[in-house]
């Protein structure tokens, strides 16, 4: 069994991280600033979840919280998520030197990819099928990872459109249990 907690703690203790949660000022769809706070924001909304999840969906989800946007600040503005330089590319490899579990370092990799397709759809274009069925192919623990969107988007400067519009569209695809009444208001 992977120990999440070692995991976890190696990574929050690391210098990068410690330098990288300081990174961070108000702006769109981040009036909290630093990423620190972006994370402490997370944890808080982790724990309105906690009741559902076990003890290893709760490291895990713990893990993505403080990840995923950790690199923010040494990535290259304006490139795909794909791109090597992107935050979630950085913040994926950074999670690989600690955590083997490719399914987690997926979800870092595609978590701002939903609110991508939803902006293509939003802007009068058909959904990019191959982009979805990757994501599709990317992602195995479908639970975690939309609970781990409804945590990350369901904060005070994000509009919950782009997710309800996801767990509305994703259930043709995959099987969940989640649905846009589960978005934390």
């Amino acid at each position: 069994m992977t120990n999440y907690p070692f995991i976890y703690q190696q990574m929050i203790e690391d210098p990068r991280y410690l330098k990288n949660v300081e990174w961070g000022f108000p702006r769109g769809g981040h009036p909290e600033g630093a990423i620190k706070h972006h994370i402490a924001e997370l944890e808080a909304n982790l724990s309105r979840f906690q009741a559902k999840l076990s003890e290893e969906e709760i490291w895990k989800l713990k893990i993505l919280i403080h990840v995923h946007d950790t690199f923010k600040g040494d990535a290259r503005t304006g490139v795909a998520i794909s791109h090597p330089s992107s935050h979630a590319s950085l913040a994926a490899n950074f999670l690989r030197e600690f955590c083997q579990e490719e399914d987690l370092i997926q979800m870092v990799q595609w978590h701002d990819e939903p609110y991508a397709l939803w902006k293509k759809f939003r802007h009068g274009k058909r959904i990019p099928t191959t982009r979805l069925q990757a994501l599709i192919k990317n992602i195995q623990d479908w639970n975690l990872f939309l609970t781990f969107l409804i945590i990350d988007n369901c904060t005070a400067g994000k509009s919950r459109e782009p997710l309800r519009w996801f767990l509305e569209i994703i259930p043709s695809h995959i099987e969940t249990h989640l649905t846009a009444a589960d978005l934390l208001s």
